[in-house]
């Protein structure tokens, strides 16, 4: 898109297109690309779940108050909650988790998708077809289970902002 608008304009420059078949062009492409996502959304429904955030990123790390003090300090994260082991700063609408680790080694523990029309039963009737394993059998709200490669990964609805406890 981007050559096409600096193709026209290097017309308008050359007389080849007045200002206002410019200003119709511009306006007719910028519908076009607006237009576009609603309609592939429209005829290609995805597959699956379809994740629309990463809700978060929480790490398992060896002093939790050095970690979470370097991350306020040098990122502005606001502390948002607190216990004495999780501590969850924010990071404009989504959020960093950091929890206190058992080693010396920092590790990523997992993370969060926010899914569009979570329905957790779903999910879960999902990953048993898939042979995958997860704990909680009731949570409405938010899960966690482990990916084939062995990853943990949370899955909720995208306003999801995370409990300590």
């Amino acid at each position: 898109m981007i050559e096409t608008i600096e193709r026209m304009l290097d017309d308008v420059k050359q007389g080849k297109l007045s200002r206002r078949q410019f200003t119709l062009s511009l306006a007719t492409l910028a519908s076009g690309a607006f237009a576009a996502p609603a309609f592939l959304t429209a005829q290609e429904k995805p597959e699956g779940f379809r994740a629309v955030t990463l809700n978060h990123v929480t790490v398992r790390v060896p002093d939790l108050h050095r970690t979470s003090q370097f991350y306020q300090e040098f990122f502005g994260m606001p502390l948002k909650q607190q216990s004495a082991k999780v501590h969850i700063l924010g990071v404009g609408s989504s959020f960093f988790g950091i929890e206190q680790g058992e080693g010396k080694a920092a590790t990523v523990d997992h993370f969060d998708f926010g899914i569009a029309d979570f329905n957790a039963d779903k999910v879960r009737a999902r990953l048993s077809e898939l042979h995958l394993n997860f704990a909680d059998k009731t949570s409405s709200e938010s899960f966690k289970f482990y990916d084939p490669d062995g990853f943990q990964v949370q899955v909720n609805g995208p306003g999801y902002v995370g409990h300590v406890g």
